[in-house]
């Protein structure tokens, strides 16, 4: 009834009438039966079984014109179903033909079930279908072929335990011998039919005796269940407290070891932000004391070639103050380069450095770079060769691609011996990337420079005289571009065989 108040599914409500509707039969809630089998749509998977239910209902209460409508209702669809029972189906049949006075129909069913019934072996339905069989033909006078059968059933009916079924057939022996005046017969039968009786109400006395018994054994159960469930109750209630006291016992140390790990966890990022601050500290010392060592060689250099120069004016020597000048415009230019990537350098860590990535004409930058570099080449006697495709798109911040290839070929520059070489190309590689490579025949490194020179915020001074200003500043501000570009950095060297910087720029997304 909940199923179908507040679910509005047709199958559903199907389901729900049909078990209503079985649940009142089984109670011989005949009525009620009917109204929920009525209500059942055609669609129902099991309608079958709902025009059996209420063919019995009906053979129940008498009515046997209805009973019989419905099971021949399910006559006609009977071949397409198995699970039923057919010896039943065919004796109500039979039982409904017989009570209408059709007893050639009467008669074919009843046989019908009479024959499965013997397939069976189903003693207890067989007294009844022989019994009924008996009655049919007595009802008819036709007492020679009714009296076997009461006979049959009598005799079968000492095999089973039913003692309603015993009495029956002894009540039918008793009337049939009655009827042939052979009265001592009928006597015997009586009285058995007496002793049936006597045997059926003392079972249904002893079936009374145990049912009281068994309430009172049921409510002593009652008794016994109702005062464990109390203590039970009383454990639980105990055990809960302990449970809750324990749980908050837990709570408490795992506050108190969260709390000790914050402050384990908060000491350690103290120590690390300390370690963090003396590095940088001591990095800053680092630098400062190596761009004011180079900025103070590097001016003090000047201040002793400007000396010369008035000396070589005095004396009208042109050559040499070419040669002065010359040398003073590549320290001023190393100078300027330094204080350009100290700035950029700063404004990273500051992270106030704007990246505006666009496609950018990867030959272009190079020309330009390279046309600003042609006095300090010309200085060196350095032949410059770049081979790099006009084809080539990058997609990168154009500032920063310049400072990173200033100071590529400014250290190629540096760092190349007089009448060197610095190449400029790029790899035909099947990637996402232009991969860039500055090749130079200068002074080279070994492996562990190169590995110090990868890592992170790492500072160093590669002079190899007073003459070059380098502190490894400009590398570390390339590594950074390089990164914020999304690119990736190389450096293959060897000593006294030249440098390769190689650096990798994202493609153009076409």
């Amino acid at each position: 009834m909940k199923q179908l108040a507040i679910n509005n599914d047709p199958k559903l409500h199907d389901y729900c009438y049909y078990l209503r509707g079985y649940s009142f039969k089984k109670k011989h809630l005949f009525e009620e039966a009917k109204r929920s089998f009525k209500l059942i749509s055609n669609d129902f998977p099991f309608y079958y079984k709902v025009k059996i239910y209420l063919g019995e209902i009906f053979l129940e209460q008498r009515d046997y014109s209805k009973a019989l409508a419905f099971f021949q209702e399910f006559e006609k669809d009977s071949s397409t179903v198995y699970d039923f029972n057919k010896s039943g189906f065919y004796h109500n049949l039979g039982i409904c033909y017989f009570h209408l006075q059709e007893y050639n129909k009467a008669e074919l069913f009843l046989f019908k079930s009479t024959e499965i019934q013997l397939k069976k072996k189903d003693t207890l339905r067989l007294v009844s279908s022989y019994m009924d069989i008996a009655n049919l033909y007595y009802e008819q006078y036709k007492d020679d072929e009714a009296i076997p059968y009461f006979n049959k059933a009598y005799l079968l009916s000492k095999k089973t335990t039913d003692y309603k079924l015993k009495q029956n057939a002894a009540l039918n022996m008793a009337v049939v011998e009655e009827n042939r005046k052979d009265f001592f017969k009928a006597l015997t039968y009586r009285k058995e039919y007496e002793n049936w009786r006597d045997s059926l109400n003392n079972q249904n006395k002893i079936w009374t005796i145990a049912t009281i018994e068994k309430k009172f054994i049921v409510a002593q159960k009652e008794k016994q269940i109702e005062l464990l469930k109390n203590q039970n109750t009383l454990k639980k209630t105990q055990r809960n407290a302990l449970l809750f006291f324990t749980l908050l016992l837990f709570i408490f140390i795992g506050i108190g070891i969260y709390f000790y790990r914050q402050k384990i966890r908060t000491n350690k990022i103290i120590l690390a932000q300390k370690k963090d601050l003396n590095q940088l500290n001591k990095t800053k010392d680092t630098l400062f004391s190596i761009v004011s060592h180079d900025l103070r060689s590097s001016v003090n250099t000047l201040k002793l070639s400007n000396a010369k120069i008035f000396e070589w004016l005095n004396i009208k020597n042109y050559s040499e103050i070419n040669t002065l000048i010359q040398n003073n415009s590549a320290i001023t230019n190393s100078v300027y380069n330094l204080l350009d990537n100290l700035l950029n350098w700063s404004l990273l860590q500051a992270k106030i450095y704007h990246f505006n990535p666009e496609s950018l004409h990867l030959l272009s930058i190079v020309q330009q770079i390279e046309y600003n570099f042609r006095p300090l080449l010309f200085y060196k006697k350095i032949n410059l060769e770049c081979t790099i495709p006009a084809n080539n798109y990058i997609l990168a911040d154009l500032d920063s691609v310049k400072i990173i290839l200033r100071n590529l070929i400014d250290n190629a520059i540096k760092f190349t011996d007089k009448n060197g070489t610095i190449k400029i190309y790029t790899l035909n590689e099947m990637d996402n990337y232009h991969t860039l490579v500055i090749k130079d025949t200068g002074l080279g490194m070994n492996e562990k420079m190169c590995q110090d020179l990868l890592e992170e915020s790492i500072l160093l001074s590669k002079k190899k005289n007073d003459e070059i200003v380098g502190t490894g500043l400009g590398i570390q501000l390339c590594k950074a571009m390089i990164k914020q570009n999304n690119g990736l950095f190389y450096i293959k060297s060897e000593e006294n065989k030249g440098t390769k910087m190689i650096v990798k720029f994202q493609k153009e997304i076409e």
